[in-house]
């Protein structure tokens, strides 16, 4: 593993281990969603749909262009950001347990003297460690009425999940202790699949038309069997649950079920009391819209909250020593390639929306196109606090990033690894490099390869592997890949084998009144 140089000048260096100003060293408030786009938000061009709080914290604050997952699903980057680890070195690849007795930046702040806090969806497996308080969703959670549960057992709160989880969030604002900065973890279910929106949001957006992607009908020539062999597309994989079809009278358990669960070839719809049987194309794009409408819906309610606690903020009068982070787990697919759900290491699977408010260390209106990772997300929380960036994990901060003095030895490259394979959509597992403007991916049971050089192919549809013209690139990116691969101690440790999956947990029993 690469040993980085501790970056000097720290703002808050001179406070004291484990000391307890909270007028020196910043509160961090990290906001984080499950699945959402950055082409869902319309401070990185979104062509859907208009996000103005987002958009506010871009503002006030920076967007970085290019912070990317280092594998591509739920549990395992939540369990990176929390270890500054890589999956093959924190034993998260795919939905398994997290082991929470090995060290966290949760628990690294809290003996640093911060109030430690985590509201919302955890999924990983295990109860959370290193939180003086927190309040999770069991599993996936679900997004209305949700069910909710601490260390005191669970309980059903009454609305709307991403209502309810800033609703908390803002609570422990409110009340946390007065001595000391916070670190405040707070993770809505929303965007993620089944895309259920409140009546609010749902009524926002069901007669519009949202516009496609240039890619939605790629035909995948060119490229490995991998597109071909996957199963989360929009046209083909969508159920009727996913579609919000009403089931017939009647159905109940196990019919109910598998009525849901299918993947229509036909619908029935009604257009202004007149039934039509949609098919075919017809159906594709009305497939499309569909998940649109209440993809986008769940993401409106999100930027309306992130509103509500930007205003808290205010309210508290806390906003300007508070940090205020917001991302996404990953990335995700909007119809790009005619996919739904991440997992691939293509663009928009692979980019997390980063957008960080700090008006003691950032200029407004800054943007960033540094190459970072979620590995970088808890030596940056350490380093805010005055903290050095333990041996073995993997990032560094990007606080000199904020400053707008990216360092010269900056990374130029990063390394991405998916082991979920077969898996929920049948993804197949790949490993892959992404340099300022190539990529090649290497899918490593199939052993086929692609390239791509995103400055003049930035929709990822020319596979240039086997061009004569790119042999010499594709000899410098396979020494690339290999040279990060061994640096990182990827010894293939999950590569033929994956552990039992075991991140969706049940809540425990409730409450004692």
């Amino acid at each position: 593993m690469l040993t980085l140089p501790l970056l000097a000048g720290r703002p808050f260096a001179n406070v004291a281990r484990g000391g307890s100003a909270a007028t020196s060293r910043p509160n961090i408030l990290f906001v984080m969603t499950d699945d959402h786009a950055s082409q869902a938000i319309s401070c990185y061009g979104s062509k859907v749909n208009q996000t103005p709080n987002f958009d506010r914290l871009a503002k006030e604050g920076m967007r970085m262009d290019r912070v990317f997952a280092t594998n591509s699903i739920c549990t395992p980057s939540r369990a990176t950001i929390l270890t500054g680890k890589y999956s093959h070195l924190n034993g998260v690849p795919v939905f398994n347990r997290f082991d929470g007795a090995q060290p966290t930046v949760a628990k690294l702040l809290q003996q640093a003297g911060y109030y430690t806090a985590m509201v919302g969806k955890w999924h990983l497996g295990s109860d959370p460690t290193g939180f003086d308080y927190w309040n999770i969703l069991p599993g996936q959670g679900v997004y209305n009425n949700p069910t909710l549960y601490d260390k005191d057992g669970s309980a059903v709160y009454k609305g709307y999940a991403t209502d309810i989880i800033t609703d908390i969030t803002m609570d422990v604002v409110k009340n946390r202790p007065k001595d000391k900065p916070f670190f405040l973890m707070c993770h809505h279910k929303a965007p993620h699949r089944e895309w259920t929106p409140d009546e609010k949001h749902r009524k926002m957006f069901e007669n519009l038309r949202i516009p496609q992607p240039a890619t939605l009908r790629d035909d995948y020539a060119g490229r490995t069997d991998a597109l071909r062999e996957q199963q989360q597309s929009v046209f083909r994989d969508l159920t009727r649950y996913d579609l919000k079809i009403k089931p017939p009278a009647g159905l109940s358990g196990g019919d109910l079920r598998q009525w849901l669960m299918a993947k229509p070839n036909e619908v029935e719809i009604e257009v202004d009391g007149v039934k039509k049987t949609l098919a075919g194309r017809e159906l594709e794009d009305w497939k499309y819209q569909r998940y649109m409408q209440d993809y986008l819906a769940c993401v409106q309610s999100v930027d309306d909250n992130m509103g509500r606690l930007l205003d808290s903020l205010d309210a508290n009068g806390i906003a300007e020593n508070t940090v205020v982070i917001y991302t996404s787990d990953q990335g995700f697919f909007l119809g790009e390639h005619g996919l739904f759900d991440k997992r691939f290491m293509y663009e928009e699977s692979l980019r997390m929306p980063f957008l960080v408010r700090w008006p003691a260390g950032i200029r407004p209106g800054s943007t960033s196109e540094a190459i970072g990772i979620n590995c970088d997300f808890a030596p940056t929380f350490l380093d805010l606090a005055g903290q050095s960036t333990p041996s073995d994990m993997q990032g560094r901060s990007f606080l000199p990033v904020w400053k707008g003095k990216t360092p010269r030895n900056w990374r130029h490259s990063m390394y991405y690894r998916y082991y979920h394979d077969p898996g929920d959509h049948n993804t197949r597992a790949h490993y892959g490099v992404r340099t300022d403007r190539h990529k090649l991916i290497y899918y490593w049971k199939k052993d086929q390869w692609e390239c791509y050089d995103l400055a003049a192919d930035p929709a990822e549809m020319h596979n240039i592997y086997d061009e004569p013209k790119a042999q010499k690139l594709v000899a410098r990116l396979k020494k690339e890949l290999y040279r990060l691969k061994k640096e990182l101690k990827d010894d293939d440790q999950f590569a033929n084998e994956q552990p039992k999956e075991s991140s969706y947990v049940p809540a425990p029993p409730p409450k004692k009144q």
